[in-house]
């Protein structure tokens, strides 16, 4: 007698991505600007190695550290916000919205002061070539971070509400995707701007 034993496999539904998809072409094209920048950025640099150099020890990596600490632990709060809302608990997720954009606030003000400090001082983007490249890239991050906290506060203030459920939460995903962004492009420009020698 002849027997097979088939072992049923699970169904597995293809995965989404989480918010919504217009974002996330909107996502991949500033993550492309960026890149432009960024590959502009090394060009510059290894044609200026020394005045790049000299340029960089006139900033703060403290200040840029602690940027850093900054938007990686508003990510973290993000992703707690977004499990509390998959979970059904919309006020919750609001407290750790909130959170986010506290760290968030933290970083524009040290950012504010850093590039102030710069400005005060006269460096201008006309200064020189490494100059034009922080100034640049660094105000063109601080307004996604500008943008980034308005569409948290906007969703922040929505959770409060009771606006999202287990059901119906994907512009929390929308928003987490965006600030996300904001955080992996910071990842990427501090050791391009404040560390590599």
């Amino acid at each position: 007698m002849n027997v097979s034993l088939t072992i049923p496999t699970p169904h597995r539904e293809p995965r989404a991505l989480p918010g919504d998809l217009a974002m996330w072409f909107f996502i991949l094209a500033e993550l492309l600007v960026f890149g432009v920048f960024f590959l502009a950025y090394a060009f510059a640099r290894a044609r200026n190695v020394e005045l790049f150099n000299a340029s960089q020890l006139a900033l703060s990596q403290l200040s840029g550290a602690i940027n850093t600490v900054l938007l990686i632990t508003s990510s973290y709060f993000v992703v707690r916000a977004v499990d509390r809302v998959r979970r059904g608990h919309s006020r919750p997720a609001a407290v750790w919205l909130g959170a986010a954009m506290a760290c968030g606030g933290t970083f524009l003000v040290l950012k504010l002061a850093e590039l102030g400090g710069k400005m005060s001082a006269g460096i201008t983007m006309s200064t020189n070539v490494f100059y034009m490249f922080y100034l640049g890239l660094g105000a063109f991050h601080f307004m996604h971070v500008v943008l980034g906290m308005v569409i948290l506060g906007a969703i922040t203030l929505k959770a409060w509400q009771g606006g999202y459920s287990a059901a119906n939460h994907g512009g929390v995903e929308t928003g987490a995707a965006y600030w996300h962004m904001v955080d992996l492009v910071w990842i990427v420009l501090f050791p391009l701007i404040y560390v590599l020698r």
